[in-house]
């Protein structure tokens, strides 16, 4: 690669080291010039630029408002030589309350919205000023304060950085996208941030977590939630990278749910059509109304009518927040320009310290150039004093000499600047009270030279001058937090079965393992119509918006949700269409409810334990191992427990058998054996003379009732001492004529148990 110097000398270089210089070079303007805010006024150096151009405008709070198109002329003619619909988007963005945390720039006319913030209108339309805020980073440009540097042709001069008396850095926070880096640095609260700062300056010392007593989090323009843990928050902080998450806040209104919030930078009619979407695609057939009911006085209220009042309010918020814009999940990175001038992703007790290093030292410097000035008005003065001490010879001098400068030089070992001082003097200002006056300047102008030298030369008195400047700006340009931080448990979508109406359910399964499902809960099994050579077996209530879970022969448990089984009009469907046994398994039990209920499971050789339903579910339609059987028995019905701590287990055997025992005795497992329930002896359970036939989990209110052919027998608790007594043991025989046993049932349920 050959490049010709202006010399007429060309210079030859690898083509490598070119492009990569070319690029590093290009890297570092966009990341310096361009992209990345520096951490000294928190500023991009298009907004520093247009902050700094409106003030030479002279269009400060308190002036009138100028068209836009004025103020962005001077801007990329004097110091920003890049487009002007750039530069004017730099500044929408600091004129709305929506963007910015704490505005810098007043703006009249069409602005944007929340719903659209690009909707502004064109600069020769609106009229812009400097908010009261933006004097916190204007106050003491002309105290010298501040490095200047020549604009871009050498015309003007602009300020490196803007004398920022708070940390902007934090407080409007800022995003951009570099060359191999990028920001997002979220707003904060200004009486927050100044609150760490002081804290910081008293306690130098103080870690991470001490400084988020202070800052609890970001606080966006936004009066949705945070809701992000405290322990993410803080990790945030101490990384300088993370997420915040932001929900929109709702209320419920003559049960109706009124969206009052929306997270920050999301859009009002955007949440609309993602809401009616999923209406049009029956995705939310609770809601059949959709509202927006927006206005000047209510920025934001979305309103949703539930289908009634049974409607689960927070199941459908929950929803929302999970597949729509009403939940966000913002990106944080504190990559940022430092003192050094250096991009570097800093965590917060660094990016408050090296402001507080930046504060120090535009603090000196703006007392040493009020120094500097005292000095040299103290040093005129005493120019002052002696000619009037010597009036007479003075003016003498004046009147008579050529050079009468250089006269009085030599006469008195003026300095020039004093002798300029002297021959400016107008002839007012000879009369007799001007000693007077000159004394009592020099004596106040001392007075503040010798505080001046004290608070320069003490970094305690820099500290405590640091602090009250930030304690009043904080009492002036602070406000209360916006957005509030809220721990809230995580959103959840709907499942399909959510979507599905709830109706009772009653689960029936016939001998040859056909299953369907009849609405209700009032109907009787045993007169449904089955097909020739099947009959009833099993049913267990339930609901269309849960699952059944099948228990076979061998202990394998699978999972079929309600909603896709056969009506109870027709004979069902074989299960074996669903699920896929073991060849020779046969199904045994059945289980529904929700997924913390739990059950008694168990085989006909008289071990089991308790566990929940969630426990049994499975996801495959091979099922899972469940109970682990002997290869002489199988599974029987499970039982449902009501009260682990209270119920009572009754135990039958084909011999007519009952042995109760409190259902805590047996252990709550996920999968296995589990313990003996009833003591049946091992040689009559291999040649199958005796086994466990049932086994019913119930409250001392309830009754047993036993069938034996045409025969019952009804037991109530205080009818059961007889039965009871210990775990595995073999309990005793019922009484004369049921020692065969049909079935048993609880009094008040539905389901049987067969033998």
């Amino acid at each position: 690669m050959s490049e010709l110097f202006d010399n007429g000398v060309t210079e030859t270089m690898p083509l490598k080291e070119y492009t990569e210089s070319a690029y590093l070079n290009y890297s570092m303007y966009v990341i310096n010039d361009r992209a990345l805010p520096h951490i000294g006024d928190g500023l991009k150096p298009v907004q520093r630029r247009i902050i700094y151009a409106m003030s030479q405008l002279g269009l400060g709070a308190e002036a009138k408002f100028v068209k836009s198109a004025r103020t962005i002329g001077d801007v990329i003619g004097k110091f920003h030589p890049h487009g002007d619909s750039a530069s004017y988007e730099a500044m929408v963005l600091m004129a709305q309350p929506f963007s910015y945390r704490y505005p810098l720039v007043d703006g009249q006319g069409n602005w944007g919205s929340p719903d659209d913030p690009k909707s502004f209108a064109a600069m020769r339309y609106t009229e812009s000023r400097l908010t009261r805020y933006a004097q916190v980073l204007l106050r003491e440009l002309g105290m010298g304060t501040v490095e200047w540097t020549p604009n871009f042709d050498g015309a003007f001069e602009e300020p490196v950085t803007l004398p920022a008396r708070l940390p902007n850095i934090l407080l409007n926070g800022g995003t951009g996208i570099a060359v191999g880096m990028a920001t997002d640095i979220p707003p904060h609260n200004l009486r927050e941030v100044a609150s760490a700062c002081i804290h910081l300056l008293e306690a130098p010392k103080s870690s991470i977590s001490d400084l988020c007593e202070h800052i609890k989090g970001p606080d966006y323009p936004t009066e949705a939630e945070i809701i992000s843990s405290e322990q993410d928050i803080r990790q945030l902080y101490e990384t300088g990278r993370g997420s915040v998450r932001m929900r929109a806040v709702y209320n419920i209104e003559s049960s109706e749910i009124v969206i009052i919030a929306l997270p920050y930078q999301v859009s009002g009619t955007k949440i609309l059509e993602q809401i009616a979407a999923q209406m049009q695609n029956k995705k939310l057939p609770m809601v059949v109304d959709l509202r927006d009911e927006s206005d000047h006085e209510n920025p934001t209220r979305i309103v949703i009518v539930p289908r009634s009042n049974r409607v689960d309010f927070e199941g459908v918020m929950n929803h929302l927040f999970a597949t729509t814009d009403l939940e966000r999940t913002y990106r944080v990175n504190f990559n940022m320009i430092g003192i050094d001038g250096r991009p570097r992703v800093k965590d917060l007790k660094v990016i408050l310290s090296e402001w507080i290093k930046f504060r120090s030292e535009t603090l000196r410097r703006r007392l040493q150039f009020r120094l500097d000035k005292i000095l040299e008005r103290l040093h005129v003065l005493e120019g002052l004093m002696i000619a009037y001490l010597n009036i007479d010879e003075v003016i003498k001098i004046v009147r008579t000499q050529d050079k009468p400068k250089a006269a009085l030089v030599t006469r008195y070992k003026l300095s020039e600047r004093q002798a300029d001082a002297i021959l400016d003097l107008r002839l007012r200002q000879l009369g007799k009270l001007e000693e007077t006056k000159i004394k009592a300047e020099q004596d106040e102008l001392n007075a503040e030279r010798a505080d001046l030298e004290k608070t320069i030369g003490s970094k305690v008195r820099l500290k405590t001058l640091i602090k009250n400047e930030l304690m009043a700006d904080a009492a002036e340009f602070g406000d209360e937090r916006m957005s509030p931080i809220v721990e809230r448990t995580d959103a959840r979508a709907f499942r399909e079965k959510d979507l599905i109406s709830t109706e009772p359910v009653t689960i029936v399964l016939s001998d040859k393992g056909w299953v369907r499902a009849a609405r209700g809960h009032e109907i009787d099994p045993t007169e449904l119509a089955y097909r020739s050579g099947d009959s009833f077996k099993l049913a267990i209530k339930g609901s269309s918006n849960q699952d059944v879970v099948f228990l076979d022969s061998t202990g394998r448990a699978y999972t079929v949700a309600v909603h896709t089984l056969p009506s109870a009009r027709g004979q069902g469907d074989p299960l074996t269409s669903r699920v896929t046994p073991p060849t020779g398994a046969t199904f045994e039990g059945l289980a529904t409810g929700n997924e913390a209920q739990q059950f008694v499971v168990s085989s006909d050789t008289g071990y089991g334990f308790v566990t929940t339903l969630a426990d049994m579910k499975t996801k495959n339609k091979a099922g899972k191992s469940l109970l682990s059987i002997p290869s002489n028995g199988i599974a029987i019905q499970p039982a449902v427990v009501s009260n682990y701590e209270k119920n009572w287990l009754a135990a039958f055997s084909s011999e007519g058998r009952l042995l109760i025992f409190p259902v805590r005795e047996l252990p709550i497992m996920g999968r296995g054996k589990g313990i003996k329930i009833m003591n049946i002896p091992k040689a009559r359970l291999t040649d199958r003379t005796e086994f466990v036939i049932a086994v019913l989990v119930f409250p001392e209110s309830e009754s047993l009732v036993v069938h034996s052919g045409k025969r019952h027998i009804k037991l109530k608790f205080a009818d059961l001492d007889h039965y009871r007594g210990e775990r595995a043991r073999r309990g005793h025989k019922l009484p004369r004529g049921f020692q065969k046993i049909d079935f048993v049932e609880l009094l008040s349920c539905i389901s049987r148990t067969a033998s």
